[in-house]
This record gives C-alpha cells, sequence and structure tokens, in this order.
C-alpha cells in the first residue's frame, strides 16, 4: 500500500476564476508560513499566466493524500 502526498495551492486569476499548482511530493515539516511564503514568492514572479489572466491572490493550500492498493498486478 502507497501513500501519495500533494500539496494543492490555490490562487485566484484577473477574471475572478481560481488556477490550482500542484505539488507533488512536499516536504514532511513544512508549515502554513513556510507555504503561504512560497505562495507570496509566486504571486510576485509574475511568471504563471492562465486563460483567465495572471495570478492575483491566494485562496487556500490544502495537503491531499491519496493512498493506493494494488489489487492484482500482471
Amino acid at each position: 500500500m502507497g501513500v501519495e502526498v500533494t500539496l494543492q495551492m490555490v490562487f485566484t486569476t484577473a477574471s475572478g476564476g481560481r488556477m490550482t499548482l500542484s505539488v507533488p511530493r512536499p516536504l514532511a515539516d513544512l508549515t502554513s508560513a513556510a507555504i503561504e511564503g512560497a505562495m507570496d514568492e509566486v504571486l510576485g514572479a509574475d511568471v504563471f499566466i492562465t486563460a483567465g489572466g495572471g495570478l492575483t491572490g491566494k485562496v487556500r493550500a490544502t495537503l491531499v493524500s491519496r493512498q493506493t492498493e494494488t489489487i492484482i498486478e500482471f
């Protein structure tokens, strides 16, 4: 059985939409301050353009865990 963890950072776009940036296998000891700082850097760098325009704000960050179990393998 394996557990996959992904950090999902959700931002608002210039048109009012949302864009999710997913980071697989984030560091296990991440703090909310570190994640917020990373999100601030993403916004400050202004390097992502979506169909709804550039990123304009932070919405949330979540850690998503997905557990998988192989039943049969050939």
